[in-house]
């Protein structure tokens, strides 16, 4: 009888940094993302884009180590999400549905804390900074009960970044921002890419999230349906080209790019 032995993972590609291989996850019986394939470099900016109940939030959680896989291997910086979670949470910023302020803290407050958590030098000339390229330097005194959605989510941004991460994982960050929040937040990202951060971001913005990406994706029940680089996404008419591919019935495509 041949004697079994462990088959060693395969180490991540140092190309990349994020990187999937066939992720898998359930719940229960529900499969929420099917083998999905994604490679992403330094710079690059991906927009991920699908119906409600599509997996975005789940694959966005799982990225960030909030949440392991059922299946498959997922590495942020080389790291695997299964182990060294800490290490990961210094390399990535999130921003979420729920923005973790502190709402009977101030704003400068609230920075504070989270720049002592992650050992950040500096920290009074970085939070004066980050609070007015987020527009909020005349609020930050004011308390986060005070704020308004919009001012929440500005505040949530600059919460994220805080720490100088190489990775942002962005889950629909465009809401409840005004006209000026929005073209705030457009500067901050593309100030972001420029500095050679990863970004991922889901939305159903479909015009700002093509305008903003170095490359385009849709999710459709748990699948990867549709990925291209920007010179390939016509952002005139990407409103035509998320309803080709967002349907339920389209097989997956690999998402390496």
């Amino acid at each position: 009888m041949n004697k079994l032995s462990a088959t060693p993972d395969p180490l991540p590609n140092p190309d990349f940094v994020i990187e999937t291989d066939c992720l898998v996850k359930k719940f229960g019986f529900k499969t929420v993302l099917r083998k999905i394939d994604l490679s992403l470099r330094k710079g690059d900016f991906l927009s991920l884009f699908g119906p409600n109940g599509a997996g975005k939030t789940t694959l966005m959680q799982i990225l960030s180590s909030q949440m392991l896989p059922t299946s498959g291997k997922v590495y942020v910086s080389g790291i695997d999400t299964r182990y060294d979670r800490e290490e990961i949470h210094r390399r990535i910023g999130v921003v979420t549905h729920d923005p973790y302020l502190y709402n009977n803290l101030s704003t400068s407050e609230n920075l504070k804390f989270y720049a002592k958590m992650y050992d950040v030098p500096g920290q009074s000339e970085e939070i004066e900074e980050l609070l007015e390229r987020v527009g909020l330097i005349a609020y930050r005194n004011d308390a986060v009960h005070t704020f308004s959605r919009g001012m929440q989510q500005r505040l949530s941004i600059a919460r994220a970044v805080i720490h100088d991460p190489s990775v942002l994982l962005l889950d629909e960050p465009f809401t409840g921002l005004d006209q000026q929040g929005v073209d705030d937040l457009k500067k901050l990202l593309k100030g972001f890419q420029n500095q050679g951060k990863t970004i991922v971001m889901a939305s159903h913005h479909l015009s700002l999230g093509a305008e903003l990406c170095s490359h385009a994706a849709v999710l459709s029940s748990g699948r990867l349906v549709y990925m291209a680089h920007q010179s390939k996404i016509n952002k005139d008419n990407f409103k035509q080209t998320y309803l080709k591919y967002a349907g339920d019935t389209l097989t997956p495509t690999k998402g390496s790019i």
